[in-house]
């Protein structure tokens, strides 16, 4: 089977495997929400590794470990951002929401070409933590869903992107990688600087305060 189109099959199982989950979280009930069909592409328990395929061991550890976290955290941003794409109130969130929805899904789609490439396997699900996150995020409505979602995901999750990615390209041994990571690093900025300009960061209204 040609890697784009395995890719395609593994998105349209996630997709309707996270639908499921996302149509238990009604507001209240803890459920975790997780997104649909733009996480990377991963079969629940085998990531996006083929069963007859071997990892290529030629790869770095430090650059399949850079894939496999990237493709977590893209899985998390994605998640969450479909969430708030719903139940944020503020139409600056929602806006904001639908980008990053937008942005990663496209970096996740790339990586996971990427891995398939490669022969890398990548999670099939964000770590527990992050599941929990979103679980918890999913309980809030109106104002504070707003704050959190800004706070938690467009500023401290990006943050840790950054840092991530920045120390990627210093790193990484594989040219494609390389490239990938510095081809993306000026969208997280960006991310986090619209994050950070929105009133509900808590950042925008202090500096305004200081001039």
């Amino acid at each position: 089977m040609k890697p784009y189109r395995r890719s395609i099959g593994l998105l349209a199982a996630l997709a309707v495997a996270s639908g499921l989950v996302f149509a238990q979280a009604a507001p209240g009930t803890g459920s975790s929400v997780t997104g649909g069909g733009a996480a990377p592409a991963a079969q629940p328990g085998a990531g996006t590794r083929n069963a007859e395929t071997k990892q290529d061991d030629r790869l770095a550890r430090g650059d399949r470990q850079f894939m496999q976290k990237a493709a977590e955290g893209g899985m998390f941003e994605v998640q969450v951002a479909q969430l708030a794409a719903t139940r944020a109130v503020h139409p600056d969130v929602k806006g904001f929401a639908g980008m990053l929805v937008d942005h990663h899904t496209k970096a996740n789609d790339e990586l996971v070409r990427l891995a398939n490439a490669k022969k890398v396997e990548l999670p099939a699900a964000p770590r527990r933590g992050l599941r929990r996150d979103i679980a918890k995020l999913a309980r809030k409505t109106g104002a504070e869903f707003d704050r959190d979602f800004v706070r938690s995901v467009g500023i401290k999750a990006h943050e840790k992107d950054i840092a991530l990615f920045e120390k990627a390209g210093r790193d990484l041994k594989d040219p494609e990688l390389k490239a990938f990571a510095a081809k993306t690093l000026p969208t997280l900025k960006e991310h986090l600087a619209k994050a950070q300009a929105l009133p509900q960061s808590g950042k925008a209204g202090a500096a305004m305060g200081n001039r």
